[in-house]
């Protein structure tokens, strides 16, 4: 299982969990039955909810937390928090003092279920954001790979070319699969990228040119039997690498 399958599994399990969890809420203050499920509910919840709904991770915590600026206590102030810590809003001083008598019982049902539809609503977002995540740590990579790779410059030219042209492979096959591009080739090289990358217009033929050129160099810089690769054609492997893996997706 991969893991948007265990993240799928995971939230339609908190759903089913959930769902038991409302139906144990009962009284005007929480059975210590209904405190241990929610408790072992909203802490993996509130996990997912920071994974998958940042936007919408303070909304989920407002109906737990009591929120410290709280002036008096009534149906929209009462929270999950105040339920499972045994308050009564019936006999509080708070609701005596401003006429605002509730039933805690309709109120965290509300805000319970509140809860349980954002949760649920999340399920749409699980591709794109671990999409977001997977592109965004292949993004962190493949810099740090050519970062690596201009310093080797310095050492050994072959080995900074080898390092260059293995990132911008690995950047056009990425592309190829974001364009439903299929590649005979189990192994393709960037010159078997290239031509397929073009015919399906996901450049021009400049690029596809500019491309070739630096298949060309990584050629040279991986195999021995070609001449020696110069120190400016690694250089712009390198700076042809970094600038296709930013504008080409």
């Amino acid at each position: 299982m991969n893991a948007t399958d265990e993240i799928k599994s995971m939230l339609d399990q908190l759903v089913e969990d959930g769902k038991t969890v409302q139906g144990l809420i009962s009284g005007e203050i929480a059975t210590p039955d209904f405190t241990e499920a929610y408790q072992q509910w909203y802490t993996p919840a509130l996990k997912l909810v920071s994974l998958l709904g940042k936007d919408r991770f303070d909304e989920f915590c407002s109906y737990y937390l009591v929120n410290p600026s709280r002036g008096q206590l009534n149906a929209s102030t009462y929270v999950i928090q105040d339920y499972v810590s045994g308050v009564k809003p019936m006999h509080s001083i708070a609701t005596r003092h401003t006429g605002a008598d509730f039933h805690s019982q309709p109120v965290i049902t509300s805000k319970f279920a509140s809860q349980l539809g954002l949760l649920k609503s999340l399920s749409i977002r699980i591709d794109s954001v671990l999409s977001d995540v997977k592109g965004h740590l292949f993004a962190e990579l493949q810099d740090e790979e050519l970062r690596v790779a201009s310093q080797l410059i310095e050492v050994n030219l072959r080995a900074a070319g080898a390092v260059a042209g293995v990132v911008l492979e690995g950047h056009l096959q990425q592309v190829a699969a974001n364009h439903g591009i299929s590649i005979a080739k189990k192994n393709p090289t960037v010159s078997d990228l290239n031509n397929p990358l073009k015919e399906n217009d996901v450049y021009d033929i400049v690029l596809w040119r500019r491309i070739q050129y630096l298949a060309d160099i990584r050629n040279y810089c991986d195999h021995k039997k070609e001449r020696e690769p110069t120190e400016e054609e690694v250089k712009d492997l390198v700076a042809g690498a970094d600038k296709i893996i930013k504008t080409i997706f």
